[in-house]
């Protein structure tokens, strides 16, 4: 019999009346969601008798095999394959949890692929790995390749994160996304482009300095360099990423290659001073002296959950526009914005890889959203908002046509 989960409240998990404790999901909600996991696989046609059986499966089904086994490219329109997502996951940096293993991810897999379905009409299945080493993971993903038609890679820690990226992208002809670092940039540039807007200047004018040199903070500095920002600055634990740092990882070393044309050096603090924008994907904390230190209409994206680096309260004594990643403040960075309907562009033109064009179609399609009911609370739109699926589907499929990388 399956161990139960007891209530913590419990003296000694035992009832009232000294048998056995309740559940955690007799008093608690989310553990009442939960019970039994939150999806399940259903069928899309009939076996309702033989002939029904003898098409879905056996002998019919050997047809259809010969036929694919004749010609690969078939599997795409008589499998599940081509709209279907593998969401991956080692368990090593689960939301702000940290490492806490690939069963306990399962939570949050099921919810992601739950989202796919729900915001952007894409099957996907959660696969917890038990291995956490770059070789294992990248040949386990290889392995099950065959199966889906994508790979979203989740909460796996950086720095291995980007390598694992990187070697499946060459391995693999289907698109490979890790949603940590490049559906919080997307989202975050839509949201840049949008306060830029409201404030009249062009993203080419804005000098953002970055906390944190994680997996977000790197793809946040990449995406925002390639949409032609005025300058970014990362900081990381011990300050400024520069090239004159001599303790620099490989990742950083490339990131000071192409961010930091001002050459700041010192603390985030520092960087700050006159900067015109803020984005915290670190979970520290900033001080309310260094944000008062910013540019004029300087715009503060604190997105570290749950606590942000700067309170939303805070930043709007200094800040015109303020952004987090909570949704109970307005302008919520989001990731749900962006990975649904980029993986549904990138499936419905059978794309072989998502390109930094298809990411910045993406967060295009996602400002032009807002439209002309822009404000300064309101610089990106709300997960429920029913267009935004459709026009990241578009965006990204009409991008991978642009760039030569659909087969369809």
């Amino acid at each position: 019999m399956a161990a139960e989960i007891v209530n913590p409240r419990s003296d000694s998990g035992a009832g009232p009346e000294g048998g056995a404790a309740e559940p955690l999901d007799s008093f608690d909600p989310v553990f009442a969601l939960h019970r039994g996991g939150k999806m399940a696989v259903r069928a899309t046609v009939p076996v309702r008798d033989t002939e029904d059986l003898s098409l879905a499966y056996t002998p019919g089904v050997a047809r259809v095999c010969t036929a694919i086994a004749e010609q690969p490219e078939l599997v795409n329109d008589y499998t599940w394959k081509s709209s279907v997502v593998a969401v991956v996951t080692d368990g090593t940096a689960v939301l702000g949890l940290g490492d806490i293993g690939p069963e306990a991810s399962l939570p949050v897999m099921e919810g992601k692929a739950i989202l796919f379905k729900q915001f952007g009409g894409v099957d996907a299945v959660p696969i917890a790995l038990a291995c956490t080493g770059v070789d294992e993971i990248v040949e386990t993903v290889v392995r099950l390749a065959p199966s889906f038609g994508g790979v979203n890679l989740e909460d796996i820690s950086a720095p291995r994160c980007f390598e694992i990226e990187r070697r499946l992208q060459e391995r693999l002809d289907i698109p490979v996304f890790h949603d940590d670092q490049h559906g919080t940039a997307v989202v975050t540039l839509a949201a840049l482009r949008n306060a830029a807007r409201l404030s009249g200047r062009e993203i080419g004018q804005l000098r953002v300095v970055i906390s944190g040199a994680g997996a977000a903070g790197v793809a946040i500095a990449r995406m925002l360099v390639e949409a032609g920002i005025g300058d970014v600055a990362v900081a990381d634990r011990k300050g400024v990423v520069s090239a004159d740092r001599t303790d620099l990882t490989d990742v950083k070393r490339e990131l000071a290659s192409f961010t930091n044309k001002a050459k700041l050096t010192g603390t985030l603090e520092d960087a700050l001073a006159g900067a015109d924008v803020f984005v915290g994907v670190s979970g520290g904390t900033v001080s309310e002296e260094a944000v008062a230190s910013m540019a004029k209409g300087a715009f503060v994206f604190a997105m570290a959950n749950p606590n942000p680096e700067v309170h939303p309260e805070v930043a709007h004594k200094y800040a015109a526009v303020v952004a987090t990643g909570r949704s109970d403040f307005p302008n919520q960075i989001n990731n749900v914005l962006a990975f649904p309907g980029i993986f549904a562009g990138a499936l419905q033109v059978r794309a072989s890889r998502i390109t930094e064009g298809m990411k910045i179609a993406a967060a295009e399609a996602l400002a032009a959203v807002v439209g002309d009911d822009l404000a300064a609370d309101y610089v990106i739109p709300s997960p429920f908002d029913e267009r935004v699926a459709p026009a990241v589907t578009a965006a990204v499929a009409a991008a991978a046509r642009a760039e030569g990388v659909a087969r369809r």
